[in-house]
């Protein structure tokens, strides 16, 4: 689901926590996990029985722990599309006290490029896929649909905003989401360093039809993509090399005739990354089969 309801801040004066909530259920029934933000635009800080970690969850929040409990705690984890959750009485009261409302585009499935100034929003013109754009205080949230792993100051101005994080809800913006291209992935990737892989033998088909693309048929390369996601997805170990021996795959039916888009390989590296690859491997293996292939 993406946020495409039309939550706006009403103008008729109502009490701020029934705007909030109101924006809130109606995020949540478009799938997108909400949480309040307090005075400071920041989460609500963890509960007595949650602090420093006492309900087994993690205070540093880099992974969701098992805590259940009732209160908006634990940050982007706290985040929840249950509208009996949401409208609780442990929630409702932190309404009362909340400044905005937040959501976990991960957990909605998106990615949020947050462009914080003026040069950082044309480096985005200039570089990146149009899609739905936010305005924000001082410049514009680009979303994109596509989960991937956070990232702060992937450039300057640029942080990345997807899994284990909250963006700020500022209206439903303008535009049209397209998928999440493998440009935006790519700004994640930190100092990546060469995967070592024991030499493959690999055999490229040769064109058919007389040097015409093969693939142009839709099917054919939806079909390719679909079956390269479900062999990783059915890996149960050895996912590394499993999930190199699919990038190789691929690009040897399809490298060199450009059916491939950044759709398809953000759909692979999505495939990879919930086995629990990291991108940077993902990014790693994905250039090694290139380069293996000379494509």
């Amino acid at each position: 689901m993406t946020p495409d309801c039309k939550a706006r801040r009403p103008v008729d004066g109502s009490h701020p926590d029934v705007n909030h909530l109101r924006t809130a259920l109606q995020l949540a029934a478009a799938g997108v996990p909400v949480l309040p933000l307090r005075r400071g635009k920041v989460p609500f800080g963890n509960c007595r029985s949650c602090k420093d970690g006492a309900c087994g969850g993690r205070p540093n929040m880099k992974t969701a722990g098992p805590c259940r409990c009732p209160a908006p705690c634990h940050a982007w984890a706290a985040a929840t599309t249950d509208p009996h959750v949401i409208t609780s009485g442990p929630w409702r009261r932190a309404w009362l006290r909340a400044s905005a409302v937040a959501y976990h585009p991960g957990g909605a499935g998106l990615t949020v490029v947050d462009l914080d100034d003026a040069a950082a929003i044309t480096w985005a013109r200039e570089n990146l896929p149009a899609t739905r754009t936010v305005s924000t205080t001082r410049g514009e949230h680009w979303i994109y649909r596509g989960p991937m792993p956070s990232a702060n100051a992937v450039r300057p101005g640029v942080d990345i905003k997807s899994t284990m994080a909250y963006a700020r809800w500022r209206g439903p913006g303008t535009g049209t989401i397209t998928a999440l291209p493998a440009t935006v992935s790519a700004l994640a990737v930190k100092e990546p360093s060469p995967v070592r892989l024991a030499p493959q033998a690999f055999t490229v088909p040769a064109p058919v039809g007389g040097g015409q693309c093969p693939h142009r048929t839709p099917a054919y390369l939806e079909r390719g993509i679909t079956m390269a996601e479900q062999r990783i997805t059915a890996a149960t170990n050895g996912v590394h090399n499993a999930v190199y021996r699919t990038f190789l795959a691929v690009l040897a039916a399809h490298g060199r005739c450009g059916c491939l888009t950044d759709a398809h390989v953000t759909r692979l590296f999505t495939a990879a990354q919930a086995k629990g690859e990291t991108l940077r491997h993902c990014t790693d293996a994905w250039a090694n089969a290139r380069s293996a292939l000379g494509v």
